[in-house]
């Protein structure tokens, strides 16, 4: 049974079961003024010779039940005609967003921008265009993904090839230096395909989450990165307070190294700074990394968390990034329940800011 079938059938259905009671309350109203007999007085019998006659409850059944029945039928009609021309009416805007659903722009159905007043189809079909929209921005997403993806994997295998077509047509080509060029090669692309697996393993949100303290994720993240900070002439600055937290261990450290990572290569060598600190405030823990650095515009901070976006041009030397650090950290924030925002710096550099819900004493943690 279709639904307009269902809505005619409960429209009618609806509608008799009103005319039975009307009819079932005038029968009793009308019961309470007409005796079960009545006589003329003088006579002996009803009818009788001199008599005038007054209708009784039999008189009444057999005129009243007859035309109720007609009435009674007269309504279904009525109702199942009435019924199913109202529930036409009423889901005409729903055929509407089927029928868009239906259509196909590309891989995607058609918006369906449906007309009227607010109602409760009108927030059904914003309500699916509104996803529509989203599902295509993040189709797009990654579709831009795949293809620097692809891009960024070509590179080291692009340049493989030609280190080894050069060693192929110059054999007397010290062997040494072209196996320090393919292993370096060789660890970028290794680098880039670990980064891939653990944004995807963030995104899919498929990890164990147990209580964890980000103040000593950040001395574990910043003790680790010391001798590249040492190796920049950089200064790193570490406090805070304890933040429990509810995740993942291990991507939470990825998260916190990858942005002193990013602090430490995106600085003034020689005598920048890098500040790691941890607060708690109003249901949620946050670690904030700044460091000094070059001026960035509001536009280039805005693209630092896109993937393979690099703020001051591909990094070069034994440290360089891959350019998923912050897309990593926000996917990470993101799948754990958190956010992730980015400034600059006044005096110039970045400011970064990851929110994640506090973990109270009961274990829970609570939402951003």
């Amino acid at each position: 049974m279709s639904v307009r079938l269902k809505l005619t059938l409960s429209y009618a259905g609806f509608l008799m079961v009103t005319g039975v009671l009307l009819l079932a309350v005038v029968w009793v109203f009308l019961l309470r003024y007409v005796p079960e007999q009545t006589y003329t007085p003088g006579s002996s019998a009803p009818g009788g010779l001199g008599s005038t006659f007054i209708p009784n409850q039999g008189d009444l059944a057999r005129a009243f039940f007859p035309r109720a029945t007609a009435a009674l039928a007269l309504l279904l009609v009525l109702g199942l005609l009435g019924g199913w021309v109202l529930a036409g009416r009423m889901l005409s805007p729903l055929r509407r967003i089927t029928h868009a659903a239906r259509r196909t722009t590309g891989s995607l159905p058609h918006p369906i921008r449906l007309e009227g007043r607010q109602d409760e189809f009108r927030e059904l079909a914003d309500t699916f265009d509104a996803m529509l929209a989203r599902l295509e921005a993040h189709i797009a997403e990654q579709q831009r993904f795949a293809a620097n993806a692809s891009h960024e994997l070509r590179t080291p295998l692009a340049i493989t090839q030609t280190l080894l077509e050069v060693a192929g047509n110059d054999p007397a080509r010290d062997a040494d230096e072209l196996i320090d060029r393919l292993r370096y090669v060789n660890t970028r692309a290794i680098d880039l395909t670990e980064a891939l697996l653990v944004l995807s393993r963030a995104d899919q949100g498929s990890f164990t989450r147990e209580p964890v303290d980000l103040s000593l994720i950040a001395e574990e993240a910043t003790e680790t990165l010391l001798p590249l900070a040492e190796k920049h002439g950089l200064t790193i600055e570490t406090s805070g307070d304890v933040a429990p937290a509810l995740g993942s261990y291990a991507l939470l450290l990825q998260l916190t190294t990858n942005l002193v990572h990013n602090a430490i290569v995106h600085n003034l060598p020689g005598h920048g700074s890098v500040w790691v600190t941890t607060s708690v405030r109003a249901g949620t823990v946050a670690l904030t990394v700044e460091n000094t650095g070059e001026q960035l515009t509001p536009q280039l901070v805005s693209t630092l968390a896109e993937p393979f976006q690099r703020g001051t041009g591909r990094v070069r030397g034994d440290h360089a990034g891959v350019g998923l650090g912050l897309a990593i950290v926000r996917s990470i924030a993101t799948a754990h329940g958190g956010s992730l925002a980015l400034a600059a710096r006044a005096d110039g550099g970045l400011r970064v800011r990851v929110q994640l819900p506090v973990m109270h004493a009961s274990g829970a943690a609570s939402r951003v």
